[in-house]
């Protein structure tokens, strides 16, 4: 009786030890702008729909505050041999207060959409530039077409579990030049491709997700064009997180866009920050062609 008093008052102790508050220091770091803006072009559509969001890194488990900008503006400039022979541009404004979401300025003098008449142009330049916090960020992009989805049908193959999802998806890649893509697939899902081995050709593959759909559901799934740049860093992106997160939000390891702090840059021309290694925004600015399918789960 006496050892199995014994047991029981070191097991209450252990149980006790258990409800112990364990404080654990966090890394926090400098807080970073951070700039989702990817901009995802229908062609037959009359204007780009330019959105970007623009937040600031915070601590682990805090929430990730809208980041209220001074100044945010989208500069396009054709340029051929060098020379800018044509020049647009569109201020934005902050849809509702708080909501770290820009759209063109409706309240501006002129209209300030863009037309998607311009990606007609080629050799066409988009300068997304932004002043907060007193800092200058600008990215500069190209815009990138796609090509579109031939076909979408709901696949019988499974992977480990046997609940998943099977989703075949076609698509004939343009065979005059080297084309890098993103697929949207919902639900914060991605994948990369690039046509190093199917040049020209029409292409199949599998795509799985890890639950079943109810009879019924609706998929909607997109091809974009991506230039190399951002698909490695959509690559770097998707190692690095196997779950289903924001990808323009704070990853696990800083990884680094197209997005420059150009503050103390003293050369307009040089936008590469190499001498401020340690002053950086994150996120990344793109306009791409979007083709979307909706796949109906039987």
């Amino acid at each position: 009786m006496r050892n199995l008093f014994i047991f029981f008052m070191v097991y209450a102790g252990m149980m006790t030890s258990c409800e112990d508050v364990i404080e654990v220091d966090l890394p926090t770091g400098d807080s970073r702008l951070i700039v989702d803006g990817l901009i995802r072009v229908d062609t037959t559509k009359t204007y780009i729909p330019v959105s970007i969001k623009v937040s600031e890194s915070t601590g682990f488990f805090e929430e990730i505050p809208a980041a209220s900008l001074e100044n945010i503006i989208i500069i396009y400039e054709q340029i051929e041999d060098g020379v800018v022979v044509f020049t647009g541009s569109s201020s934005l404004a902050e849809v509702e207060p708080g909501s770290g979401i820009y759209e063109p300025d409706p309240n501006f003098d002129s209209d300030q959409r863009i037309p998607t008449s311009v990606l007609l142009r080629e050799n066409l330049r988009f300068n997304l530039i932004i002043r907060h916090k007193g800092r200058q960020y600008i990215a500069q992009t190209f815009y990138v077409p796609g090509v579109p989805i031939d076909n979408l049908e709901q696949g019988t193959g499974t992977l480990f579990d046997g609940d998943e999802t099977e989703v075949l998806v076609t698509f004939t890649d343009n065979p005059d030049r080297v084309d890098f893509y993103l697929f949207d697939f919902g639900f914060d899902e991605f994948l990369t491709s690039e046509d190093e081995f199917y040049q020209g050709q029409q292409f199949q593959f599998s795509y799985f997700y890890d639950q079943e759909f109810e009879p019924g559901t609706e998929l909607e799934i997109s091809i974009m064009g991506s230039d190399q740049q951002f698909f490695n860093y959509m690559d770097l992106i998707l190692e690095q997180t196997q779950q289903s997160v924001g990808f323009f939000e704070t990853p696990r390891a800083t990884i680094r866009g197209n997005v420059i702090d150009i503050t103390d840059l003293d050369n307009i021309n040089v936008t590469d920050n190499t001498n401020q290694p340690d002053v950086f925004p994150l996120g990344y600015f793109a306009i791409v062609q979007e083709f979307k399918e909706t796949l109906v789960i039987q």
